[in-house]
Formats: structure tokens, sequence, C-alpha cells
């Protein structure tokens, strides 16, 4: 049986235009763009983030990356594999 490590998100910065700078606890950093994503969602709950300051206020909770009421959530090996956009075609 192997066992997987479990990845957190330690640290993260706005870089602006939607980017966050995120650095894991295995020490492997990403700049992920939420951009696509937020462009792309069809709910408004979701599009809200599109309005910059409402997107700059997320908090680190437990090694996760979490906005609002967990409004926003993304899966963290999608973050650590810059994936968040896989689900929605470009």
């Amino acid at each position: 049986m192997t066992l997987q490590k479990i990845i957190n998100i330690v640290a993260a910065s706005a870089v602006g235009d939607y980017k966050l700078s995120l650095l894991f606890d295995d020490g492997a950093r990403q700049m992920v763009n939420f951009k696509p994503f937020l462009q792309h969602a069809l709910h408004p709950d979701i599009r809200a983030y599109l309005n910059e300051k409402r997107f700059s206020e997320f908090r680190l909770e437990y090694g996760d990356l979490i906005w609002g009421d967990y409004d926003l959530c993304f899966p963290i090996m999608d973050m650590y594999t810059n994936q968040i956009d896989r689900y929605h075609p470009l």
C-alpha cells in the first residue's frame, strides 16, 4: 500500500489580475490564474468574484484556499498542478 502525502497551502498572495502565488508545504510554488475559470463560470455567485475587491478577500483555512462562506474552494491538487480551469473548454 502506498501512502499519499497530504498537500497543504501554507502561503498565498495576490499578484494582480486574478492571479495568486501559492506556496505548498512541500516547498512547491505555483502561480495560478483564476480569471479564465471565473470568466467561464455560469453561476452568478461565482462570477461575482470577478469583482477584484471581492476576489482579493480569500483566506487560508486548514491548508485550503477559501473565499466567502466556501463560495469558492478548489481541490488543492488542481491548484498544485495549475489546472483549475480544466473543466471549462476555452
